[in-house]
């Protein structure tokens, strides 16, 4: 059971938990994503924008979540990213595995933002305090988190 939405809305943590959870849920493990207005100590974001691909982007999102799924046994899991113009503090990501044993949902939830970071097609850019816009590059640590999961 996957539920994969991209959306310029915020999402409501208590009802996307609420939906995973069955009578064989043993475990629900979810990770939030926010907007940081301090990239890197040096330029304050004062907001980002995220573009995407319609369609393509909800398919590399599914096949994120269905690999999740045949390496772990989930009663369910989610993916929602938000696109459009945020602000620092805003939510971004929303990913979640259920599973009836904490281990396969924590395990699956840690797999699903690892690759959601380094496999689906978002482009992000920057405002800067200082007027300037900055696309954002991808990060050798998130490389290397998701080449984790390859071993």
């Amino acid at each position: 059971m996957q539920r994969i939405l991209v959306q310029e809305e915020d999402f409501d943590v208590a009802a996307e938990n609420a939906w995973l959870a069955t009578p064989d849920v043993g475990g629900i493990a979810s990770f939030i994503g926010t907007v940081r207005a301090d990239r890197d100590g040096a330029h304050r974001v004062t907001a980002l924008r995220l573009e995407h691909y319609p369609g393509m982007t909800e398919k590399a999102l599914a096949a994120i979540a269905a690999e999740a799924e045949a390496r772990w046994e989930l009663t369910g899991c989610t993916i929602i990213h938000r696109v459009g113009r945020l602000l620092p503090g805003d939510n971004i990501v929303f990913v979640a595995a259920a599973s009836a044993h904490r281990a396969a949902a924590l395990q699956a939830t840690a797999f699903l933002i690892d690759w959601l970071k380094t496999g689906a097609p978002f482009w992000k850019a920057e405002e800067l305090a200082n007027g300037e816009t900055a696309w954002v590059e991808a990060r050798a640590s998130d490389d290397a988190a998701t080449a984790a999961w390859k071993g």
